[in-house]
């Protein structure tokens, strides 16, 4: 188990890895497309569009990263509010919907991808592509999502009975 929660956090990793330097590409596009209409060279018209899909997947693929490291948004004061065996049943609960909220989440993603794949939707904008292209990522982000809850909650059933520190930036 130790050596597929290594792989994956490589996996994380790298996806957090793509996400920065989409959003790099997105900066240089949003700076040319001002530099251009700046220097009344025209548009370049799919760049607003383009931005949009690179902020969803930006999303997409460092959201298994954040909650992997436990830098996910999170409310502590209930946790740390209360006894350490009451605060770890409440991250064993809180481990347990978002297990279950990704599980389900998984499921209706794919199915609306199959869906989309199987009538043939369109995607019609300035750019024009089948709709599956932009619902494919969701259930690949939740499976990886699901999978890190299972992983947190591993941690949490074999760890001490304590909540989990309340710091971002290592393992939850």
């Amino acid at each position: 188990m130790s050596a597929l929660a290594a792989s994956y956090g490589r996996l994380v990793a790298a996806l957090a890895g793509a996400a920065a330097a989409l959003l790099l590409v997105m900066v240089a596009l949003i700076a040319a497309n001002v530099t251009v209409r700046t220097l009344d060279w025209g548009v370049i018209a799919w760049t607003d569009e383009v931005s949009e899909y690179a902020v969803y997947a930006i999303t997409l693929m460092a959201a298994p990263w954040l909650l992997h490291l436990g830098a996910h948004v999170r409310v502590d004061i209930v946790v740390t509010g209360v006894r350490p065996a009451a605060g770890w049943t409440l991250e064993l609960i809180a481990d347990l919907l978002g297990l279950a909220t990704c599980a389900a989440l998984l499921w209706y993603a794919t199915a609306a991808t199959v869906a989309s794949l199987r009538t043939g939707s369109v995607t019609v904008k300035t750019l024009v592509f089948p709709e599956w292209w932009v619902l494919a990522p969701l259930p690949l982000c939740f499976l990886m999502l699901a999978l890190e809850f299972g992983f947190r909650l591993r941690r949490l059933i074999t760890g001490p009975r304590q909540p989990r520190p309340s710091t971002g930036g290592g393992l939850a």
